[in-house]
């Protein structure tokens, strides 16, 4: 499976949260809603989620292994940095 695109919209305010970012699958499937959040040891990616109702978070999707998520995250940010040049 390979990234084709990765779209960012950069958040304007001072806050955590940096950017929303979609990603495209194959140019055939897309996941929105992925956030871009600076933390206290630089930036991450969190994926989609939605609160159930014992009031937890839980991702909507999300990669199945370390080596997919690590992909995922290297094109994220690199997009995202791209965007903030």
């Amino acid at each position: 499976m390979q990234i084709t695109d990765v779209r960012v919209r950069k958040m304007e305010s001072d806050g955590k949260m940096k950017a929303i970012v979609s990603v495209t699958f194959n140019n055939e499937f897309v996941v929105h809603d992925i956030k871009v959040i600076e933390g206290n040891n630089g930036l991450f990616v969190a994926m989609p989620s939605r609160k159930g109702s014992d009031g937890e978070y839980r991702d909507v999707a999300h990669p199945i292994n370390a080596d997919m998520r690590q992909v995922l995250h290297e094109k994220i940010i690199e997009a995202y940095q791209l965007e903030c040049e």
